[in-house]
């Protein structure tokens, strides 16, 4: 499934050169996007996912072609496509609903893609052209043309449902020479056992992180702390979701900590 709204044909797509990172630039542009009209609903996470600096610390500029992995609802999508403008590139990915041993995975991201385009045509998407992938759909043509991959609160489950390495291969094969990866990710303490960081409760720790991304291809530039939150302990009984916004919401013990502990980490493809 492949879908391009008011944009360069994949085919066609060049590896050029990436825009300039430029911090104010950066912010300015992020500060607009940030304003528009049709992330009314969306604010409310502003303040918990911090996203200008977010895309200032992942080296993101207007102009870019960025891939936005496992976009869901669109959070993210609703941000990047007027944060990149009319010279930039989003490019929705969805894993391959077809290589997990899970069934209800399978079931789950095959079903990704449809609803997603469905859902963006009421969005008021205006500035860069958009697309929608499953990974096993990249074609020769964009092998090295992707300024910046990011993956928001996925990476537990693309390792709980074994899909880990193939898609991370995939990412760094579109990626330029110097692409880079930006993730943000639920973050388990570091003393945290092998079973309670598997994915399954969406916690995972920074070192297994790194050392997963690192395996794959890519190397460590810097980690940072912008999505930190040292009152959630990151033990509950069932994961992640017991934080905002999900069942934290109806839940009092969580209701007020904000949404969880996150890594934020970038690596260049090498």
């Amino acid at each position: 499934m492949r879908t391009l709204i008011a944009g360069l044909a994949a085919a066609t797509m060049l590896a050029t050169a990436a825009p300039a990172h430029d911090p104010v630039r950066t912010m300015e542009a992020a500060a607009a996007a940030l304003a528009m009209d049709n992330r009314a609903e969306d604010r409310a996470r502003d303040q918990y996912r911090h996203p200008a600096e977010t895309l200032d610390f992942f080296h993101v500029a207007p102009g870019m072609t960025v891939i936005d992995y496992m976009p869901a609802s669109g959070w993210y999508t609703r941000v990047l496509v007027p944060f990149l403008g009319a010279d930039g590139q989003y490019i929705g990915v969805n894993p391959d609903p077809a290589i997990s041993p899970n069934a209800g995975f399978r079931d789950y991201a095959g079903k990704l893609g449809a609803r997603f385009e469905e859902q963006a045509q009421s969005w008021s998407l205006e500035g860069a052209p958009w697309e929608v992938y499953y990974s096993n759909e990249f074609t020769d043509a964009m092998k090295g043309t992707v300024d910046r991959a990011l993956i928001f609160r996925e990476m537990h489950n693309l390792h709980r449902n074994g899909v880990l390495q193939t898609e991370l291969a995939r990412l760094r094969d579109v990626l330029k020479d110097d692409g880079m990866l930006g993730i943000v990710q639920h973050r388990a303490p570091a003393w945290h056992s092998g079973d309670m960081t598997d994915g399954s409760r969406g916690y995972m720790r920074q070192k297994d992180v790194i050392g997963l991304v690192e395996a794959n291809g890519f190397e460590l530039v810097a980690t940072s702390e912008i999505n930190a939150n040292p009152r959630d302990p990151a033990t509950w009984e069932r994961g992640v979701w017991e934080m905002p916004p999900v069942w934290g919401t109806k839940n009092e013990q969580t209701r007020d900590l904000g949404e969880s502990d996150r890594m934020t980490l970038l690596f260049r493809k090498r």
